[in-house]
């Protein structure tokens, strides 16, 4: 049994905690921290606050967003850690880090680290010039932990790093803002197509062995999406009418050996630190089908212009579908908000096919047991 001033001392510490972050009636934390990491299609806003051309701050961006306003997003509502964070319970989403706006109880919620453009090599999407790239995401990440051990302390701290959940989706931007970026690129110059897919990986597995040791113990790893198939690519690489086979083979490369490199970084940790979520299927299966998940396409973009709505930015002078709910695509490279539910919702409950080793939702029931 605890002494009456080991007691004492654990309410001076909670009511100090309470009046730093504002009110005696606020809760310590949400059900548990989320941190994002990765590019575009989980930026909630970084970008809106450096210089560069790689930003969705501008209408018709955030259409179906609660506000209506543009945020930061790559969509048309909301995105995929907003989703996956109403899943797990969190109140509002993680902000992004470079937010006015994120500080003192914001913290304890989580916070997304991810920029527009980023890759996992630092030479990927250097013609959006100032971005966070990968080093410097976790570089921020460190520093987050020092912001929040100032506000809890370290040791309350490092127990809300590790129980937290972990997002990082990157990758698909080291072949379409790289090695095709242009015909002859330098990385296509330096590797075959296969070899720079087992570089990527090597690098990639170095990335998340960093994420582990800042103490990362839950995280869902993204694949690619089917690369070939999205409007920007059809457009500009299409294979007589349809899907770039070239990005197609590559995602199919890609894919599979990150899940093998998952799963041997798991053997090697001995626990299942690496979810990862198989993307390439859950797009293929709206892509192939649209209509049987009440899409009306999967080729054109709701917002655009050119050859399936494919080229360019959406901006306000682009073509614009009145009801983004019947489009697989927002943007030339982005899924539309109800793709993106469907995306979550395989995250959350589905099959090994879709998740290896298990779902969010059996994360979820497992971690609620320790």
């Amino acid at each position: 049994m605890a002494s009456s001033s080991s007691t004492f001392s654990h309410f001076w510490t909670v009511l100090a905690l309470l009046l730093a972050l504002g009110s005696t009636n606020a809760p310590l934390a949400d059900a548990r921290a989320f941190f994002v990491f990765g590019d575009s299609l989980v930026d909630s806003g970084n970008n809106n606050y450096l210089a560069t051309t790689a930003r969705a701050d501008s209408p018709p961006y955030g259409i179906d967003y609660p506000t209506r306003r543009p945020t930061g997003r790559f969509s048309n509502g909301l995105n995929i850690p907003d989703l996956i964070g109403q899943q797990i319970g969190l109140s509002e989403s993680p902000l992004p880090y470079l937010s006015p706006e994120f500080n003192d109880r914001k913290l304890l919620i989580g916070a997304n680290f991810a920029s527009a453009g980023v890759g996992i090599l630092n030479d990927t999407g250097v013609q959006f010039v100032n971005i966070l790239r990968m080093s410097r995401q976790l570089e921020l990440f460190q520093e987050y932990k020092r912001r929040l051990s100032g506000l809890v302390g370290s040791k309350q701290a490092h127990q809300i790093v590790n129980q937290a959940l972990v997002l990082i989706t990157v990758g698909g931007n080291d072949f379409v803002n790289n090695y095709y970026l242009v015909p002859y690129s330098a990385r296509s110059r330096q590797y075959k197509l296969p070899d720079y897919v087992k570089f990527l990986i090597s690098e990639y597995e170095k990335l998340l062995m960093k994420l582990y040791k800042h103490g990362a113990r839950r995280v869902l790893v993204t694949g690619t999406g089917p690369m070939g198939c999205v409007p920007a690519e059809l457009a500009m690489r299409g294979t007589n009418g349809g899907c770039s086979e070239e990005l197609q083979r590559t995602a199919s490369l890609y894919n599979p050996q990150l899940v093998q490199m998952l799963n041997g970084l798991n053997k090697k940790i001995g626990r299942d630190v690496f979810i990862s979520a198989n993307t390439q299927r859950m797009h293929d299966d709206f892509v192939s089908n649209p209509r049987a998940f009440g899409f009306t396409t999967a080729q054109l973009a709701c917002c655009g212009q050119g050859p399936y709505n494919g080229l360019g930015l959406c901006t306000r002078l682009s073509n614009l579908c009145p009801n983004r709910a019947l489009y697989a695509f927002w943007d030339p490279f982005h899924p539309s908000e109800k793709a993106n539910r469907l995306i979550v919702q395989q995250i959350m409950t589905g099959s090994n096919e879709y998740m290896n080793p298990m779902n969010l939702s059996s994360i979820m029931a497992l971690d609620s047991r320790i």
